[in-house]
């Protein structure tokens, strides 16, 4: 077997992975500037965007406007955004986590166990009020990862 075999051979079965890597940005309260400077730079759309005021969960009141969640395309790449929790404070230089969508709760499992063993797990793997199984971990070399599973609207 050669190398280019190998090398196509991966990236094939990369591509059939029941997942996706996306880049998440966190702020400290200027998520929303940054995001409309990325949007006025690139050319990209802003998808989504929650406020910490629009979920269940309880926040301080000077949190309640901050983006919680939000989604850009930016020329075809899906890039996530948010404030960071006001009990916490975003490096910048290390303010981002790699993100991985999930189209199995099997595979999310796999690779939340694979990722986290020898790391930090920051947030288990736990049902959320957006319909989702959703975890946290830092990995044994410092990267953070974040593991997203949409359940079908039907569970």
């Amino acid at each position: 077997m050669t190398w280019q075999y190998l090398v196509f051979d991966y990236i094939y079965n990369l591509n059939k992975k029941n997942m996706s890597l996306n880049v998440y940005l966190f702020f400290n309260g200027n998520c929303e500037e940054a995001m409309n400077f990325y949007k006025d730079c690139t050319g990209g759309n802003i998808l989504s965007l929650q406020r910490f005021g629009d979920t269940p969960m309880p926040c301080e009141e000077s949190q309640k406007s901050k983006v919680m969640h939000a989604v850009m395309d930016i020329q075809g790449s899906k890039v996530m955004l948010s404030d960071s929790h006001s009990k916490q404070h975003a490096n910048i230089g290390d303010n981002f986590s790699l993100a991985l969508d999930f189209k199995s709760e099997e595979t999310i499992n796999d690779c939340y166990a694979a990722l986290s063993n020898g790391g930090k797990i920051t947030m288990p793997l736990q049902e959320t009020f957006w319909g989702a199984v959703f975890g946290m971990c830092t990995d044994k070399f410092g990267v953070n990862w974040m593991f997203n599973y949409d359940k079908p609207k039907s569970e």
